[in-house]
């Protein structure tokens, strides 16, 4: 085999990858694709907003919901103790709309994770037939509700989430934030497959928009049987399918909107809390494949950010002409990949240019995480995830 031809041959593999990843994201279905018709004898829909200090969002998340496209709608804010005003935020709004509910979340028990206590609560104060569980940095189109009950109805959804739109305002939303949804998306594939997956551990949903019956969710022992998860949207899918019950995901970013994370410490704490303690109950294999899973969560970043190194390395002399052929090879198939990437989010696709420093930070992130386990922080509580 000549000089030239090894190389090329030795970078398919991680040509072929991205190629891969795209092609099982294609396979989603969208809310686009259903009617955003109700009637007034639709089901009365509660939706339940945890918040703690959110004072930065929750009155814009509130009038979003509030302004559905729905005739039968209470929306019930949890304060989770909230110390920066959130709940008189909450309540100014609802001393113009009688729809909306502020209530105060009771002290946290010591086996509790806030947000789970928060919904459970809301959950107890709701009516409703159909419970929504929604956070407080959402962003809700006025379709987005009826659209997600039509498609509810439509394909027998006992659970139905969606996938929406990640604002990304700052540099370095830009350059992590798409690092960790490719890498779901690695795992997942599109909605597609989450929705006709055969086991429990290919089940994931989006805990911005969890919609599901009140009699199911009652059923399956709620918010109280994952009090205990740091990832409980996913949890909460899994036992779902445990049960026999059916979960269904979408595509909803003209209709739902975020911003998870305003700063780079934000984005560090908010996925290290996530990536490792709840990405352990992603893995398939049981026991064996929890336990190897930190060596795949470093894996990632590595073997992410090995071709540009190598290109340096080779670029500067310090390696053989082979490895700088390989090396361009698989930077320029994953600067195609990535501004792709960039452009179906409707980012710059320049930001493309700096993708292994977001392979880096994604490194720092994991090993990170890996390193305080199921010790999990956040909003200046600490837990132990299960």
């Amino acid at each position: 085999m000549n000089s030239v031809a090894a190389p090329v041959l030795w970078a398919l593999p991680f040509v072929a990858l991205p190629l891969v990843v795209a092609l099982r994201a294609r396979r989603s279905r969208s809310l686009d694709d259903v009617a955003p018709d109700v009637s007034p004898s639709s089901p009365l829909v509660s939706v339940v907003i945890p918040a703690r200090n959110e004072r930065r969002n929750v009155e814009t998340c509130v009038r979003s919901v509030l302004a559905a496209a729905y005739p039968r709608l209470e929306v019930i804010v949890v304060d989770d103790h909230s110390t920066d005003g959130t709940g008189d935020i909450a309540r100014g709004v609802a001393a113009s709309d009688s729809r909306l509910r502020v209530i105060e979340a009771p002290p946290l028990p010591p086996d509790w994770f806030g947000k789970q206590w928060a919904c459970a609560a809301g959950a107890r104060a709701a009516r409703g037939e159909l419970l929504l569980f929604t956070d407080a940095d959402t962003r809700h189109a006025s379709d987005l509700l009826p659209r997600a009950v039509n498609a509810a109805a439509r394909d027998g959804a006992d659970l139905l989430t969606v996938a929406g739109h990640q604002e990304m305002h700052s540099f370095w939303e830009r350059v992590v934030q798409p690092q960790l949804f490719v890498m779901l998306a690695t795992r997942y594939g599109g909605t597609e497959q989450v929705t006709n997956a055969h086991r429990a551990a290919d089940v994931i949903a989006n805990g911005q928009f969890l919609l599901v019956r009140r009699d199911v969710y009652d059923a399956v022992g709620g918010h109280a049987a994952v009090r205990d998860v740091v990832a409980e949207d996913l949890a909460m899918a899994q036992r779902f399918f445990r049960a026999g019950k059916r979960v269904v995901m979408l595509m909803a970013t003209r209709q739902l909107s975020t911003r998870m994370y305003a700063s780079l410490d934000e984005l560090v704490r908010g996925w290290g809390k996530n990536i490792y303690a709840g990405g352990r109950n992603a893995m398939i294999g049981g026991r064996l494949g929890r336990a190897v899973f930190p060596a795949v969560l470093l894996a990632t970043p590595v073997v992410g950010l090995t071709p540009p190194v190598i290109l340096v390395l080779a670029v500067a002399g310090m390696l053989p002409a082979a490895w700088l052929l390989w090396s361009a090879v698989v930077v320029g198939a994953a600067l195609v990949f990535w501004a792709a990437v960039y452009r179906f989010i409707g980012e710059s696709v320049r930001y493309a240019l700096v993708y292994p420093l977001g392979f880096a930070m994604l490194l720092y992130i994991a090993a990170s995480a890996i390193a305080r386990g199921s010790r999990v922080e956040w909003k200046d509580r600490a837990y132990v995830s299960r």
